[in-house]
């Protein structure tokens, strides 16, 4: 075989290696085979909760065993097909096995990074709030362009997206808006999207067409369930109702059922206006704040490098994470891990991928290696 064939073989055996350490695959199939005897037992049903989380862990360690079978047997047939191309010198087989090898190595390297969310909350459901910075119409503008690239990245990988709170802009864009991205792993992968995001470009509300630096702030935090018990008291809490905005039409709410709420001692402020009533809405509210106070908790335990006072600071220069320049040419840089692209329009569009691996993967930095574990 050729050389760069031994080395996506042996690329794709360290990241199989790696993957079925950190699923602890011996005990991952007797835990699936525990849960199917469970699921099979007619008093589970009894108890909604306890059958909806049964099936949920059963789901998704199935899906992981199955991805992992399903790497290795695409190996086998990949390697398979090439050595037969080789034997009857048959060039046309030979490419189909390395092209095969190469999507494999893509999906291996994919999957060895999601085998790393393993996180207190990083399956989870996330809420995903954008705020716009100084800048007025400018910075509404580019909070509006950032919204709209994680929904359309959220929905290329399958998620569901709600919004649950927007705030306008005077002029366009948006001041502020919430929205929840549902599905397994979203807060694992968005997390590290968390901080502030910076825009320079030719302002299109700019008469005199000058360049225009614009500053975001992202905040990422988990969706988190009844089980986790976060002390609020009423005493702390500020409540105000207000009139949403909205763009109109059928679902304009009216009346004042929008709910903002406003935790004293943290100073962590959160807004639901997805509902007609505005009971529903302060539920979802409360739910928001619970999700956000334990989301500053995971941070001090995690020691993160972003504290939680950093959300009250200003969103300028000081705390940028990425970097989106469209003029005078076109490169989107993370200033993190040096991870840069030309294709402005592509990462705009959703396409977050390389920056979110490289993050995740900086993240763990300084553990073992991809070598030392697959020798494990």
């Amino acid at each position: 075989m050729k050389a760069e064939t031994e080395t996506m073989i042996s690329e794709i055996k360290q990241s199989m290696a790696l993957l079925r350490r950190h699923l602890d695959y011996d005990q991952a199939v007797l835990r699936l085979d525990e849960l199917n005897a469970e699921v099979e037992n007619p008093d589970l049903w009894n108890d909604s909760d306890r059958a909806q989380a049964v099936m949920k862990e059963r789901t998704h360690l199935a899906q992981a065993i199955d991805r992992y079978k399903g790497l290795h047997k695409q190996l086998e047939d990949a390697v398979t097909l090439i050595e037969l191309g080789e034997m009857e010198d048959d060039e046309e087989t030979i490419v189909e096995g390395e092209n095969a090898l190469r999507a494999l190595r893509a999906e291996g390297q994919k999957a060895e990074l999601e085998s790393l969310l393993s996180g207190e909350a990083d399956a989870n459901d996330c809420y995903l709030a954008v705020n716009a910075g100084a800048g007025g119409t400018e910075a509404q503008d580019w909070a509006n362009m950032l919204l709209r690239m994680y929904v359309r990245w959220a929905e290329a990988h399958g998620y569901k997206t709600e919004v649950v709170e927007e705030s306008e802009g005077e002029e366009a864009g948006i001041k502020s808006a919430t929205v929840k991205i549902m599905g397994h792993n979203a807060y694992g992968w968005l997390k590290t999207e968390s901080g502030v995001h910076r825009l320079v470009r030719i302002s299109p509300y700019d008469s005199a067409a000058r360049r225009h630096t614009s500053f975001t702030s992202v905040w990422v935090y988990p969706v988190i369930d009844d089980t986790i018990d976060i002390e609020i008291l009423d005493k702390d809490l500020k409540v105000d109702t207000y009139r949403a905005s909205g763009a109109g039409g059928q679902h304009v709410n009216r009346t004042e059922s929008a709910i903002r709420i406003t935790h004293v001692p943290s100073g962590i402020v959160v807004a639901c206006q997805a509902e007609r009533s505005q009971h529903k809405n302060r539920d979802h509210a409360m739910k928001m704040l619970r999700a956000r106070l334990y989301e500053a908790e995971l941070r001090k335990r995690e020691e993160a490098a972003q504290a939680t006072e950093d959300a009250k600071s200003d969103i300028g220069w000081g705390h940028q994470i990425r970097s989106y320049v469209l003029q005078p040419y076109q490169m989107v840089k993370d200033l993190r891990t040096g991870v840069e692209t030309s294709d402005t329009g592509g990462v705009l569009d959703g396409d977050l991928d390389p920056f979110m691996a490289a993050a995740l993967a900086a993240k763990i930095q300084g553990g073992e290696s991809r070598d030392e574990a697959a020798a494990g």
